[in-house]
């Protein structure tokens, strides 16, 4: 698959489609609380993307994944598939969210904080934001992939953490997932050059222990190998000709 370049048409329906995604995010904050279960939080955003919206939840049944969002709760890195859990004081857990409106695609995710975290796992959440935003903060016409990821392993690690290899974001427009593959790690110089138009999701999945992660049974949830704790954030990005636009960020938030 070739990477588009999209028209002016279909950036203003994929800015449609990534504020609708970055809505659920802020309508599900104060549902995020002790004594939810992750299969209640799926319940709540299906409801709303589908009644209120008026729009479709991506992940339900593509590829055969059960639910409309994905929740990841600590050492679950990504995928994590809503159920029985209940989430208690102290639990970190990220949201994944993607809505499809007129045919186009907008994903986004945020780590909440489940009451107080641990000082470990604050930290953790704070640098994987850090990642994320500083990979965006590389894009513009010009740059090549490799740039982003390097600027995005080069932070983690130097604050003792590492970046997961086996997922990595991806283009996205018409379809969920789109040339190119946006390694979250890399060299400088190397891979594909950003041209205004293109749209790709950023999403670093950052561990507090070693990268090494493996697959469920379900064969859906990815977990950190040494049970350690893992975050990740995500946006949907324009490339601009001047840089970038991050269409998954409601104007009155930060990034």
């Amino acid at each position: 698959m070739a990477i588009t370049i999209k028209t002016e048409d279909e950036i203003k329906k994929m800015r449609v489609a990534g504020q609708l995604a970055a809505d659920v995010l802020r309508m599900i904050r104060p549902h995020v609380k002790p004594g939810i279960s992750t299969d209640e939080l799926d319940q709540i955003c299906h409801d709303y993307i589908i009644n209120k919206q008026k729009a479709i939840p991506a992940p339900l049944n593509y590829r055969g994944f059960p639910k409309s969002i994905c929740t990841s709760v600590n050492h679950q890195v990504c995928h994590g598939i809503p159920g029985e859990r209940i989430l208690k004081k102290g639990d970190i857990v990220n949201l994944d969210i993607t809505v499809i409106k007129d045919g186009y695609h907008g994903d986004t995710s945020k780590m909440f904080c489940v009451g107080k975290p641990s000082i470990q796992a604050q930290r953790l959440v704070d640098i994987a934001h850090q990642c994320m935003v500083i990979g965006i903060e590389q894009v513009r016409p010009g740059v090549r992939l490799g740039d982003i990821g390097f600027a995005i392993q080069t932070h983690a690690e130097s604050n003792r953490c590492s970046i997961v290899r086996e997922y990595c974001g991806h283009g996205i427009g018409r379809q969920f997932h789109e040339e190119p593959q946006v390694l979250h790690y890399g060299q400088p110089g190397t891979g594909v050059e950003l041209k205004a138009g293109m749209t790709f999701t950023i999403e670093p999945m950052v561990n507090a222990g070693k990268k090494e992660v493996k697959l469920m049974p379900d064969n859906w949830t990815v977990v950190t190998r040494d049970h350690s704790l893992s975050a990740q954030w995500e946006h949907t990005i324009l490339v601009t000709p001047e840089g970038h636009e991050v269409l998954t960020r409601l104007p009155d938030d930060e990034i």
